[in-house]
């Protein structure tokens, strides 16, 4: 009998594109590793994102910009593990692996991402002219790039942190102008970060390609939150002081998590775990006798060595309390 499950369609950016044009909604989801890779496909999420916002979320760093390419690489592999075949992935670029002159350094990195770390495409944050001639370059060398404008984390340094653009006019129709050059490049759809949703509605109506909305209102073409914040992974007050204001909770997995880790080890300390429920592998009788045997044979070999070497040591105690009165 043939399999009655059908397997589901990979996800392209020709896909994505018809979700535009069609009126459907695309969904897509930033993750790290494999187990939450895993997670997202089974939930039918149209594209995985391999931020690198992992080293602030996995890896506890302050910015984005530490993360290393091959950090990347190693994320995206195991991301790539957990949903091989039906999402598109995109793996984010990290801060100083594209940004120069010589846009033949971002092509090089962008096939690295590709062919060591099994992305479906690249991601570029910036719309500015030679961040356009970059993703140019990129297309043309056969890597997908999906643009990013508004907020751009890894320019933090140069924003002045992580807050909302585009809330003047001037500046909105500086990030439409950078949506529109990402377009002409060859970019296949662009994530719009933390802008007006009335300037996020502008530009969408203004581009062909898909948008990807995270604190952007509900305008866009899509929307994309991080696996973590959108399930409440780290539910602590610490955490809670830094989720983003546009970030909706669908879950509090992490208050599950505290008070799971907790209980095991209220268990282990009051000896109730693991108990027999937890002890399944047993010895036959007849073994359990004969390992009772070997036991008590090596306790007496043992007994009888510690009896020897206690009576050795208590005699050269004796011989070196004499030797301090000088006696031979």
């Amino acid at each position: 009998a043939k399999n009655s499950i059908k397997k589901q369609r990979k996800v392209t950016t020709l896909s994505i594109s018809a979700k535009k044009r069609r009126g459907q909604k695309i969904t897509m989801v930033t993750a790290y590793d494999y187990p939450s890779a895993v997670h997202v496909d089974r939930a039918g999420i149209d594209i995985v994102l391999v931020g690198d916002s992992c080293a602030m979320v996995e890896l506890g760093f302050e910015t984005t910009q530490p993360i290393t390419l091959d950090q990347m690489i190693h994320h995206c592999q195991a991301v790539k593990r957990g949903a091989p075949d039906r999402p598109l992935l995109v793996g984010d670029m990290p801060f100083g692996s594209y940004e120069f002159e010589n846009v033949d350094i971002g092509l090089q990195n962008a096939y690295r991402m590709v062919k060591e770390g099994g992305m479906d495409a690249v991601k570029f944050e910036g719309g500015t002219e030679s961040r356009a001639k970059i993703v140019r370059h990129v297309v043309e060398g056969g890597v997908a790039v999906l643009g990013h404008v508004g907020l751009t984390p890894q320019a933090i340094s140069v924003i002045g942190g992580f807050r909302a653009q585009g809330r003047t006019a001037t500046r909105a129709r500086s990030i439409l102008d950078e949506a529109l050059r990402l377009q002409d490049a060859g970019a296949f759809a662009i994530v719009l970060e933390c802008i007006p949703a009335n300037v996020a509605a502008a530009i969408t109506d203004a581009l062909e390609i898909p948008t990807i909305g995270i604190g952007a209102g509900g305008d866009t073409s899509g929307q994309v939150l991080v696996f973590h914040d959108l399930l409440g992974m780290l539910s602590h007050p610490h955490h809670e002081e830094f989720v983003p204001k546009f970030c909706k909770k669908y879950a509090s997995v992490g208050i599950q998590i505290n008070d799971g880790l907790a209980q095991f080890k209220k268990e282990v300390e009051g000896g109730v775990f693991p108990g027999k429920d937890y002890s399944p592998y047993l010895m036959s009788e007849e073994e359990e006798a004969k390992f009772d045997d070997v036991i008590s044979e090596h306790a007496e070999k043992t007994k009888s060595k510690l009896d020897a070497s206690d009576s050795k040591l208590g005699m050269a105690d004796e011989s070196e309390q004499l030797s301090l009165y000088g006696n031979k």
